[in-house]
């Protein structure tokens, strides 16, 4: 708005002293008009595919939902043949499923939020309390575009030694949330795993498949334990699926071609409208601005829908 704003008042002071001048200054609309439709299909093309990632998402997310209220209600419904016991074992690990896998593949979520506090800070080191601390390393996966892993990964290949470095250490309170849902013994073995939704995953599938076989009017046997490991079956899918779309980025050179092609069209506008519009082409840059930025904006911001956006 600034540059448009510049180009209409040299134009209206040329205009006056040199009008030749001020008539070299403008050009002709036709080459707008040309770039005008590659560059809407590239904002199109671009904000379709977050749109999709985004709509993906929430499908996978309903999936956990439907998922996670089949089982419990499963295994309400055979909690004689499961026992009391195990099946309040098998909810609880469900309840701290979501959490977990939302702590994965959105990891600001624990630190903004204040339940994971680094290891060693003097700031929060005062807060924590050893009898209720539990230690552990972030769960985040790796995206694909990290070139600091990939550099790391390609010294190893060329020297043959291990140039890994230290990961931080944090703490959470154990009577906070998801960890206060753990059994006593699942916590720090869960606190330990490389991939916690997933370790939640095997455990339940643990518990499930221990339930013996028994007879009587209502029966339990491998066509309802295969069924209920099914359930959990597809919870361990839908962490894959949410770790593919938060791992797999848009292509940073398509980010950039479309961001660059927008900003230089919008550059050399004011120089084909301000023979026509005079003053006001300031408040129409302004206007045309807002709203193709909006655009490139709305795709930037849904392309991973994990990150506060579902």
């Amino acid at each position: 708005t600034t540059w448009a704003m510049v180009i209409s008042l040299v134009h209206r002071r040329l205009l006056r002293r040199y009008p030749l001048m001020a008539g070299h200054m403008c050009m002709s609309s036709s080459p707008h008009s040309l770039m005008v439709s590659a560059l809407g299909l590239l904002l199109v093309f671009r904000t379709n595919s977050a749109y999709q990632r985004f709509a993906e998402g929430r499908k996978i997310w309903e999936g956990i939902l439907n998922n996670a209220r089949d089982l419990s209600r499963m295994t309400k419904l055979y909690e004689d043949q499961i026992g009391k016991e195990r099946r309040r074992r098998v909810q609880r690990l469900l309840a701290a499923f979501p959490y977990l896998l939302r702590y994965r593949i959105r990891p600001s979520s624990v630190k903004d939020g204040g339940q994971m506090r680094r290891y060693g800070d003097a700031a929060t080191d005062d807060e924590r309390d050893p009898k209720y601390s539990l230690f552990l390393y972030q769960d985040m996966p790796t995206k694909e575009n990290d070139f600091e892993a990939a550099k790391v990964a390609s010294e190893e290949e060329m020297t043959g030694m291990s140039r890994r470095q230290k990961r931080d250490l944090y703490w959470v309170d154990k009577r906070t949330l998801p960890w206060r849902l753990l059994p006593g013994d699942a916590m720090e073995k869960c606190a330990r795993a490389q991939n916690r939704p997933l370790w939640i995953c095997d455990r339940m599938a643990t518990e499930l498949r221990n339930v013996p076989d028994q007879d009587g009017p209502i029966p339990f046997t491998n066509r309802e334990r295969i069924t209920l490991v099914s359930l959990v079956d597809d919870l361990s899918k839908s962490i894959g699926s949410c770790e593919r779309i938060h791992q797999t980025v848009v292509p940073l050179n398509y980010a950039r071609h479309a961001l660059r092609a927008l900003t230089i069209w919008l550059l050399s506008l004011p120089f084909a409208l301000v023979k026509d519009l005079g003053l006001l082409t300031a408040p129409v840059i302004f206007i045309i601005s807002w709203m193709l930025f909006g655009i490139y904006e709305i795709g930037t911001r849904i392309e991973d829908p994990f990150q506060g956006t579902l």
